[in-house]
């Protein structure tokens, strides 16, 4: 349902359960550090998924490791701390770093692993060379944002293109991204493909409701609050509805620097508005929430759309990035910076309770049978087999 004409592009993955090659038994992931954000949460999914299959999987954090850390204990992943500078001033730290990027070819070379996978930019245009220096027979990059961030930033986009050119294949979470890559920076289609996101089985089970002390409709929105995301055109939403005689509890789970002037705006909007911070209880307020909403500008793949999909609440999105892929025909999308769409997309599934339980429905169907994590690890699994057959064993 679409209250945008912007065609959708199809999510069609071109890496879809077994095919025939050899089974890696040996796997390394690498990635910056282990927050709470969304790559690094699916890159725990496919360390603990490709472990359970009996794969030997160690994960490499560059920098620092994080909250994630606590979800591979008892998992049989290896954790391996790289000791990279996240800033890199002066001559001590870019020893320091010299350091790391020796000892992470050491380890590669040590453990010989038949896949390499990175994820993020920093991970991979590291990642690169350091395979290259350490013969790993294939080298992934995961793709998993769109590339508005780069713009201008020339340096970075160049060292990128290089890291490409020296990379065997290239994963992204969404056919926009995968889109962008081939039409932006020239990548042939043969060399790129899409693996959706996955969720954790517990994503999919019913939970309490959190408690939320209001007698209005609750509208969750879990994003960042960063300027892209677009917290301000959903207050202003927010208002268009209580002008209409539609009031709701606007509920924002997330942190960032928006947030003094996002509070300011609702206290002159006279916005019922819960700012609750960073946090990792979503469940329960997917539970509690009439609706869920997501206003960004640009987006890649959302996982706080497709966790709200699982718990099977309506979605109001704008149609950005890879929201359609997710959304179409599941939830309603609106174009971006529009709040008056954005207000009556809202004004739909808080009013029409009918619409809003159908929507539920079909998203949560279509996410059991697309967005789980045994189907990501499995189409990865497949993606490497394929790009190792003819490799000579290792």
């Amino acid at each position: 349902m679409s209250l945008t004409d912007k065609s959708p592009a199809s999510l069609a993955p071109d890496t879809q359960g077994p095919s025939p090659g050899r089974i890696p038994s040996r796997v390394c992931l690498l990635i910056g550090q282990l927050g709470l954000g969304g790559a690094e949460k699916q890159l725990v999914l496919l360390a603990r998924g490709l472990s359970a299959r009996g794969i030997r999987t160690h994960l490499l954090v560059m920098f620092e490791k994080g909250a994630r850390e606590e979800e591979l204990r008892h998992s049989g992943v290896s954790l391996v701390e790289l000791g990279f500078r996240r800033r890199t001033t002066g001559r001590w730290s870019l020893l320091a770093d010299i350091r790391a990027f020796l000892r992470f070819v050491a380890f590669l070379r040590k453990e010989r692993p038949q896949v390499l996978q990175a994820f993020l930019f920093h991970s991979y245009v590291m990642a690169a060379p350091a395979a290259r220096l350490a013969r790993v027979p294939v080298l992934l990059a995961g793709r998993r944002s769109l590339g508005f961030y780069k713009a201008g930033h020339r340096l970075a986009l160049a060292v990128e293109r290089i890291a490409t050119r020296w990379t065997d294949f290239l994963v992204a979470n969404a056919s926009a991204i995968a889109d962008e890559v081939r039409r932006d920076e020239g990548v042939p289609a043969t060399k790129i493909s899409v693996i959706p996101n996955g969720m954790r089985p517990e994503e999919f089970e019913v939970a309490e409701p959190a408690e939320v002390a209001t007698s209005l409709p609750v509208v969750l929105c879990v994003a960042n609050l960063a300027v892209h995301k677009g917290h301000r055109y959903l207050l202003e939403a927010c208002a268009t509805l209580r002008a209409s005689g539609n009031p709701c509890t606007l509920v924002l789970i997330g942190d960032g620097p928006e947030r003094p002037e996002l509070r300011r705006t609702a206290e002159r909007l006279d916005l019922d508005v819960r700012f609750l911070g960073s946090r990792t209880d979503v469940a329960g307020y997917l539970a509690r929430a009439d609706a869920v909403v997501l206003p960004s500008l640009s987006e890649g793949s959302s996982n706080a759309v497709a966790e709200a999909m699982a718990a099977g609440r309506p979605v109001v999105a704008t149609a950005v990035g890879g929201n359609p892929e997710l959304l179409e025909g599941r939830g309603i999308l609106v174009p971006p910076a529009d709040p008056a769409a954005l207000a009556e997309g809202l004004q739909q599934v808080l009013t029409d309770r009918d619409t809003a339980a159908a929507l539920g429905r079909g998203a949560r169907e279509w996410a059991m049978a697309n967005l789980t994590a045994d189907v990501m690890v499995d189409r990865y699994i497949a993606l490497y087999r394929q790009l190792l057959e003819g490799r000579s064993p290792v």
